[in-house]
Parts: C-alpha cells; structure tokens; sequence
C-alpha cells in the first residue's frame, strides 16, 4: 500500500466531512459538464466518498450504472452508506489504472489523475475505458489553488519538527494546469472535442475549516509520525499563522476538461 493510499485511508471519515465544503461542489460541478443520462454506465474514478459518484447515480436513474472505484477501503466503505438506496451505484476497492472493464457511457475522475504512478498512462487507460464516441471528464486543481494552504501547514510542522518542511515536488500535473495547457494534454490522451470549464471557487477558511483541509485530504500525510501532542502544536501554529497573514479564504479553483473518445 503507498504512503498516498495510507493518508487517504487515515482521512476518510474527515474527508467525508469536507466534502460539503468542497469536494461536493467541485464533483457536482463535473457532473454537471459530464452529464449522464438516464440508463447510462457511468465509471467513477477515484471516487472517494462519493462527490462526484452520488450525483452521476441520480442523474442515470435505476435503469443505469455507475461503477465507482478508488484504492481506499474505508472511503469506498462511507461511499456504500451513503449508497443506501441507490442500486445503480456499486462502489469498489479498485486501482483505476488497472481496471478492465469498459464500453462505458461516461466515465470520469476528480481530483484523482494526478496521483498515478504515470499520469498520462494512467489517464490514458480510464479514455479506453469509454466507448467510441463516450464522454471522459477529468477534474484536476487550477495551477496555485490549494498551495496556500500547504505552504502555512509545512511551517507549522516544521516549528514542530524542528526540520525544514520539504518543497512540494514538482510533477507531470505542473505542465498542465491552466486551461491552455490542459486542452491538448486531454487531447494528446486520445480526446476530441475538448472543452476546459474553469471552476473558480473560494473555500472560506474558519478555523474548522482550515483544520479539516489538513485532516480531511492528502494534507494529513504532514502529520504522519507525529505523536498527539505534536499534531496539536501542529494545529496551533497553522492556524495561528493563517490568522496573523490574514487568510480568510483559499483557491480551491479547479479545471473541468471534458471531451469525447475518438
């Protein structure tokens, strides 16, 4: 299991409770740019607890399917709760990268390419998976949003630590996170018709807010290690930090690229 997996594992039940704050906006948001139809097969990649998963089953009714898989049990397990009563929707422990089946009328991943092992391979794979003609929508964070955030926590923790807090590494998604350079990316990956939707949104950072970006995502691997005293100086220098500088709100803008299966 990667130390990615692991993280998102340990924030399942705080990542759930984000998801009203943003990751049901931003999958609602796809949704909306992906739209299923009645009786369609949907796939959900990456599908967390559901943002996005939950809306396409609504929209395709009983008389489709939405296949939703991610490589976290316990997200997959609050996604099956809130699944109740929803028969069109299957949600699995599954590696996207690896999943076989296809011939689906959309399929779609949120916040989620950029955590493959190979970004473009991987995407590449999920294209496959529609059917000629097919809709794919992938949603991936706009270039600077959410960096605000990880700058002020990687202070804290290095306050705490006593070590200096280590540069978010660069990656394939920096070369493509505008709008201009997302388009032939998405193309580049077997799309046609590729339409980039620019999501902006604004997370207002009270403190719950803030603490729970940390402890709800991808952030809450910052904390691996530390002991519960430690986590608290943790919260107490981010969010005092965030305090002094002013910051009441984050860019949490997202963009939408959606296309069709060549």
């Amino acid at each position: 299991m990667t130390d990615r997996v692991r993280a998102f594992d340990t924030a399942s039940n705080d990542f759930d409770r984000l998801g009203h704050h943003l990751w049901q906006p931003i999958g609602a948001a796809t949704v909306d740019r992906t739209a299923p139809s009645p009786g369609e097969r949907v796939l959900d990649a990456c599908c967390g607890t559901g943002a996005s998963a939950l809306p396409a089953a609504h929209r395709v009714g009983v008389t489709g399917r939405v296949d939703a898989i991610d490589l976290s049990a316990p997200m997959v397990r609050v996604l099956g709760q809130h699944a109740a009563g929803l028969p069109q929707l299957h949600p699995q422990v599954a590696d996207a990268t690896a999943w076989e089946s296809g011939d689906y009328d959309v399929v779609q991943a949120v916040l989620g390419v950029f955590f493959f092992p190979d970004m473009a391979a991987g995407t590449e794979h999920l294209v496959r998976r529609a059917r000629p003609g097919g809709r794919v929508g992938v949603t991936i964070w706009r270039k600077g949003a959410v960096e605000l955030a990880g700058q002020h926590l990687g202070a804290a923790v290095g306050a705490v630590t006593g070590k200096e807090a280590p540069k978010r590494p660069s990656g394939p998604i920096d070369g493509v996170n505008t709008a201009e350079t997302f388009r032939p990316w998405l193309e580049q990956r077997g799309l046609s018709g590729v339409g980039v939707t620019v999501h902006e949104m604004t997370l207002e950072m009270t403190p719950e807010v803030a603490w729970l970006l940390v402890t709800g995502s991808g952030f809450v691997s910052a904390l691996s290690g530390l002991d519960p005293a430690q986590i608290d100086a943790v919260r107490d220098g981010y969010l005092g930090s965030l305090a002094r500088d002013g910051v009441r709100s984050l860019d949490v803008t997202t963009l939408i690229g959606v296309g069709t299966r060549a």
